[in-house]
Formats: C-alpha cells, sequence, structure tokens
C-alpha cells in the first residue's frame, strides 16, 4: 500500500499545493488593496443627517397599508431625494407609493440618474443609465430591476440603483473588480463569487488533512525507530554475503536500524540502484536465506508474487536484523572495482550514443548478453559546450533546455547494459546510453548525472565499473522469440539477437522496436541487414510519429501484424526491454494473450 500512498500523496500534494499558493497570493492581494477604494468610499458623497419633518398633510400609514390592496409585511418612511414615499415591502418584492396621493412611484431612467448623482463625488460624468432585469455578478444577492450608472473617472465607477426603491446597491469600480477576481480564487466559487463554504473548498481542505496525515504514514513507513538511536547504543548484527552458489563471499558487521542496503554500502558493497536506496527502481535485490521477513508493498510491486515467495527482498527496504544471511547476484563483483579506456564514442542517433571500452582485465564469461555494468560516475562540472555532437545533431541538441553549467557533486553508479557480445567485438565493452535532458516541457529535473558523464567522455579517458550483473538472459533452448523494445532498450536485446545468429540460432526470431521518428532509431541498416542475411530473422521498425499505416505504438503493431494471429503464442519466448511506458504497455498486452510468465523475460530501466 505505501507505494500507492506515495504516489497519491505526490500527485495529489501538487493539486494542493498549487491551491495552497493561490490562497496565498489571493490573500496577500487582497490585503495590499485599499478596502476604501474597494468599496468605492473615496467616490461616495457625505451623508448628512436628514433632519426635515415628516410632513403633517401625508397620508398615514393605516391609509397607505389599506390603498395597497394586497399584503403588505413591511413599510417605512423615507425620501426619493426630496419626494415624501411610503416604502413597502412582500417577500421579494418592494415598491414605491408617493407620501400623499398614494400614488405608485416609478423609479424610471432620470429619476436613478438624479439618485446616482447625488451620490457620487468626481470628476466623472455620467452615462446613461442601462436597465437590468435580473442581477449580474456585480450585484450578485440582490433581486432586479436594477438601473446600472457608469461613470467615466479613472476608476470606471458603476452605480446600481434599485428600480423597485431607488436605493443604492452597490459601488463597484476597477479595484473592486481585482478584488473579485482574487476573491474567487480564494474562495474557489468560480461560478456564484460568493459561497464561503464552496464543495471546492471543503475537498482541498480534505485533501490538506489527507495530505498531512498519509505524510505522517510515509514518515512512519520510511524510518524505523531505532533510527533515531546512536549506532553505538544499538544491538550489533553480523550479516553473511553468500554468492548464488552457495559460496560464502564475506561478513559484515552492522546495528540493528540499518537497512542491509546501508549495511553493505557502509562496507563498499554497493547493491546495483538506480534511486540511491529510495525502494522506487527494485534493482537492490538480494534473497534472504532461512525464512524471510514478511514482503513489504515495495517488494511485492518491484519484484513480482513469484521471487517473493523464493525469498526476494528489496535491500533498501530489508532491516539488517531480518536478515543473517543473502545471496546477492554477482556478489563478488559488488567491490570489484574495473577500468576500461574508451576507444571509440559514436552518436548513433542524435541522443542515443554507443562507447566502446577497452577493459584493463579482459572480460570472462559472466558478460553475457543481457547483463549491465555499474559505472561509477565521479563528481564533476563542466560546461554545455563540453557535450560534443555531430554537426547535423545541432539542430537537435539547440532545442533543449540544459543549463550553462552541467555538474555532480558526488559520484554515483549508473547502469547500463551490454549492446554487443564481448566475443563479437575482441572483448571491448559496447554500450548504449540514452541522454536524459531532464528540465523539458515545464519539467525542472537536472539532467542525468550517468548520461552526461558518459555524454562527455572522448577516446583515452578512463572509465571505473563494476559488474556485470543482472539476470535478464535468454533461455535455453530453440522455442521462437519475440523481442520488442524502445530507446535505449536497443542494448541488451542487440546483443541477444546477435549472439542468437552468431550461434547459428535456426529458430524464427522476430524483433520489433519502437521510436518517435525514424531519426530517433538506431542500428537499422544494421538489422535490416541482418534480416536479409538470415532468413528466420525478421526486423521490424515501428515509429509513433510518422503517419504510415504500419506505424504507432510497437507493442499496438507487434500485435496486429504478428500476435493477434500467431498459431502457437504460448510456445514462444518473449524478451522486452524500453522506457517504462512501453514496457508496462506490453507486459499487459502478453497477460492479456494469456502468455505464462516464466516465457516472458524483461529489463526495466526504472527510468
Amino acid at each position: 500500500m505505501t507505494p500507492w500512498i506515495r504516489r497519491l500523496h505526490k500527485w495529489f500534494g501538487l493539486l494542493v499545493a498549487l491551491q495552497f499558493v493561490v490562497w496565498t497570493f489571493s490573500g496577500l492581494v487582497m490585503s495590499l488593496l485599499d478596502h476604501h477604494r474597494v468599496e468605492g468610499e473615496h467616490h461616495r458623497a457625505p451623508v448628512a443627517p436628514d433632519t426635515r419633518a415628516w410632513p403633517v398633510d401625508a397620508a398615514s400609514p393605516a391609509q397607505a397599508l389599506a390603498a395597497a390592496k394586497q399584503p403588505v409585511q413591511a413599510l417605512d418612511t423615507r425620501r426619493l431625494l426630496d419626494r415624501p414615499v411610503y416604502r413597502l415591502a412582500f417577500q421579494d418584492k418592494e415598491w414605491l407609493v408617493d407620501a400623499h396621493t398614494l400614488a405608485a412611484v416609478e423609479v424610471d431612467a432620470a429619476t436613478a440618474l438624479a439618485i446616482a448623482q447625488a451620490d457620487y463625488v468626481g470628476d466623472g460624468v455620467p452615462g446613461t443609465p442601462q436597465r437590468l432585469d435580473a442581477a449580474t455578478l456585480e450585484v450578485r444577492g440582490h433581486a432586479g430591476p436594477i438601473w446600472r450608472v457608469d461613470f467615466s473617472d479613472e476608476d470606471s465607477t458603476t452605480l446600481y440603483v434599485s428600480a423597485q426603491d431607488g436605493e443604492i446597491l452597490e459601488r463597484r469600480n476597477d479595484t473592486w473588480r481585482w478584488f473579485d477576481i482574487v476573491w474567487m480564487l480564494h474562495i474557489m466559487d468560480y461560478s456564484g463569487r460568493q459561497n464561503f463554504n464552496h464543495p471546492l473548498v471543503i475537498l482541498l481542505a480534505a485533501g490538506g488533512l489527507w495530505i498531512a496525515l498519509s505524510g505522517v504514514w510515509l514518515l512512519v513507513a520510511s524510518f524505523r525507530a531505532s533510527e533515531f538511536v546512536p549506532a553505538r547504543w544499538r544491538r550489533r548484527r553480523a550479516l553473511t554475503v553468500l554468492d548464488t552458489n552457495g559460496t560464502e563471499l564475506r561478513s559484515i558487521e552492522s546495528h540493528d536500524g540499518d537497512t542491509v542496503y546501508v549495511a553493505m554500502g557502509r562496507h563498499g558493497l554497493q547493491l546495483p540502484s538506480n534511486c540511491g536506496g529510495g525502494q522506487s527502481c527494485g534493482l537492490c535485490e538480494v534473497r534472504v536465506c532461512g525464512t524471510p521477513p514478511e514482503p513489504t508493498a515495495a517488494d511485492r510491486e518491484h519484484l513480482g508474487d513469484s521471487r517473493v515467495r523464493m525469498g526476494y527482498r528489496l535491500a533498501c527496504n530489508l532491516a539488517i536484523g531480518d536478515a543473517a544471511r543473502i545471496e546477492v547476484a554477482a556478489g563478488a563483483s559488488l567491490w570489484t572495482e574495473c577500468t576500461g579506456t574508451v576507444e571509440r564514442v559514436t552518436a548513433v542517433t542524435p541522443f542515443l550514443r554507443e562507447i566502446v571500452l577497452a577493459p584493463a582485465t579482459p572480460p570472462g564469461s559472466e558478460f553475457q548478453p543481457g547483463a549491465y555494468l555499474q559505472v561509477h560516475v565521479p563528481g564533476y562540472a563542466f560546461a554545455r559546450g563540453d557535450i560534443a555532437h555531430p554537426e547535423h545533431h545541432r539542430d537537435d541538441w539547440a532545442a533543449l533546455d540544459l543549463p550553462p553549467t552541467l555538474a555532480n557533486k558526488e559520484g554515483v553508479r549508473r547502469s547500463y547494459s551490454l549492446a554487443l557480445p564481448v566475443e563479437k567485438c575482441d572483448g571491448r565493452l559496447t554500450l548504449l546510453a540514452r541522454f536524459s535532458p531532464g528540465r523539458q516541457h515545464g519539467k525542472k529535473h537536472p539532467p542525468g548525472k550517468g548520461s552526461t558523464y558518459l555524454y562527455s567522455l572522448k577516446p583515452g579517458d578512463t572509465v571505473r565499473y563494476s559488474g556485470p550483473f543482472g539476470d535478464f538472459a535468454l533461455k535455453p533452448g530453440e522455442r521462437e522469440k519475440v523481442f520488442i523494445g524502445g530507446g535505449a532498450g536497443m542494448a541488451p536485446l542487440r546483443a541477444m539477437i546477435h549472439a542468437r545468429l552468431d550461434a547459428g540460432a535456426t529458430e524464427r526470431i522476430h524483433y520489433w522496436y519502437g521510436a518517435r521518428k525514424a531519426r530517433e532509431a538506431p542500428y537499422v541498416d544494421e538489422m535490416t541487414a541482418l534480416a536479409a542475411r538470415h532468413p528466420n530473422f525478421s526486423w521490424h521498425l515501428v515509429l509513433s510519429e510518422e503517419a504510415e499505416a504500419s506505424n504507432g505504438l510497437v507493442h499496438e503493431v507487434a500485435h496486429a501484424r504478428l500476435l493477434r494471429d500467431h498459431a502457437n503464442l504460448a510456445a514462444c519466448e518473449f524478451y522486452l526491454c524500453g522506457p517504462p511506458a512501453m514496457l508496462a504497455a506490453t507486459r499487459k498486452l502478453l497477460a492479456q494473450l494469456e502468455i505464462p510468465p516464466e516465457r516472458i523475460a524483461f529489463d526495466d530501466f526504472k527510468i
């Protein structure tokens, strides 16, 4: 449940945070606006007390009520300009009668204009009164009909006069209109602008409460009580690290409250991770020997039910006290640091670059297609111009919103798959890196630390790395194979296809690769040549942003042209690698086609 709460907390928190910004801004504006100008008091004539006596020859109130000949709830006396009148009211209806004759008095345009002029002071000239049969937003809460009188002053003053009893209902001006807009934003009543308890306000208030409560939950879920206790006061724990063949590699000591990921990192055993132990990439998996603890929501989300049942857990989510012995894939490589010299850097597309390394130590049999290296990215700082690119890619790079200086304050590790079998390139290590520009399309993320570093490399530079790692590999046997990929997912799939074809494979092999445009697809000529040379291999390039009948999303096109009508789909093997959205959509499609999970292998780059 925690990953779900974390995602909902993030996105709903963004909405609440935006509204908090609106509340702060609108509240600030309302506090800065002059209240007297908002109310139009600076253009209001002084009101002197009316000391005039009510005329003795006027009809009595009883006579006024008798002459009304309709129900009356209220009666009062007043003067319409200088004319004494009775005001009568019943429910929402009001009307005036002459105090002497008891004849109905109409508030016409001329009367409304005179009333407005008497109430107004300033250099504005009144316009022709406009009769409104229904109230507008500026006189909301009042019943019509209403006379509107505009004055030509610097404030665009408007007086609203009731056509029923001649009262000045509202004084409006440009300052009030600005106030009204921010008031609408503040109370979130975008239609009536007067309901302070609008459902949207209540919803956002409840959302703020939920954000606070979920934040407390995430805080509790992210920390253990023992983490707040100094290490020297915590119980010591021993952890034995084994290779997958059961060989004991190392024993380390730590304390209660530490995770396996943190404990191993302190002893120089850096597990694969693209999130730095944040429970979001799922790469730092280990297998608990013995009885594993109950899986967390992060374990279930990233590892899957079968691996969870086998005892696999995320090291960044596994308390040191819950595991005495763990197995780690390629365990010896965790503390083995290798170096390689950059031999060649090739821009295969505008934002996909091939880096070929000559390792100081010849690679062994563990460097299989599908494996990945952890490149040790050092701290760096260099100018944007230090990233070289071919002249024909100039326009692509000019469109990127990159900062003037690209920097990484401290060393990190990033994972990159082998893009060719090492046997095919004389023991060289071939990597394919996709540049991550970061702050594009309004996003403010910094450029990728690993890809920026790799794109700065030049022939002769030395690169440090660990590995290889990973369990994404070709399955034994000669089943029909379907490869589906996109982006930098080309790397491991390309290595696997070369390995099978070089080994003389006779099974049918399909490769469906998706890109947005043709210029973003790498190794097209190479794949086309392989398809021409090997009758059992077919290559299909699918472009999502080029309007042709065979184009679209790669998983949808593969389904329409191969999977939907395949005679024996359950007997095929599937190898998937690419961007998260493509990978998730393809796995969902294969699940709908009822492909057994053991027939599907995938590598999730977690980016």
